[in-house]
């Protein structure tokens, strides 16, 4: 006989290790990348959210682009902003990426 004719009716390692193990493994996998992954993110949206829908008119915002203005008009999904010069833009609720009151040292 070869060896390889021997190594095929060997088989596989039966030596009674625990069959749950690469079960739990993945499950602990999934736990991990819950908590640090998809849990953080849901939250940080939901504080966005709330954030956007507290806006209200006079409040002065920078948008994602880095535009800086004042609220001047409120709608369902957008605002209208006044930026320098006394221009007027409609941007989507979505677009606002802070409040210039959350700015540290900046005054109201």
């Amino acid at each position: 006989m070869t060896n390889l004719e021997i190594i095929l009716m060997m088989g596989g390692d039966k030596s009674g290790g625990n069959p749950y193990a690469p079960m739990l493994t993945l499950v602990l996998i999934i736990a991990v990348f819950y908590f640090f992954m998809i849990r953080p993110q849901m939250k940080r949206t939901k504080e966005q959210k709330k954030f956007r829908e507290a806006l209200k008119r006079g409040d002065k915002i920078i948008t994602i682009g880095g535009i800086h203005g004042r609220i001047v008009e409120v709608q369902e999904t957008t605002f209208t902003i006044e930026v320098e010069g006394g221009n007027k833009l409609r941007i989507e609720k979505t677009a606002v990426a802070s409040s210039t009151s959350d700015q540290l040292g900046e005054n109201k």
